[in-house]
């Protein structure tokens, strides 16, 4: 597996939480690829900064509208840099 940056791995654990029904932190730690304890600190980081929220009942998480809002300027920013690449190799 490659290396990834922590905004990669912060924009794919709530891109994992943006479902309708919320997601188990199980199901975040499988599709995300971290180690519990990983996945413990980037939680933590998310529920600090108000991007991610964990709903007692059903005991799911699930991405804020702030943390929505990051993902939409994290693409944006992935799509810029990948036409500047795309400048650049040619």
């Amino acid at each position: 597996m490659k290396h990834r940056s922590r905004l990669e791995i912060i924009s794919l654990i709530l891109d994992i939480a943006t479902r309708k029904d919320g997601v188990t932190q199980k199901k975040i730690l499988y599709k995300a690829y971290l180690s519990y304890q990983h996945l413990k600190e980037y939680l933590s980081l998310l529920q600090e900064n108000g991007l991610i929220y964990y709903q007692e009942e059903g005991r799911v998480f699930r991405t804020t509208d702030k943390g929505i809002y990051f993902l939409n300027l994290y693409g944006k920013l992935s799509d810029v840099v990948a036409m500047t690449n795309n400048i650049i190799i040619r």
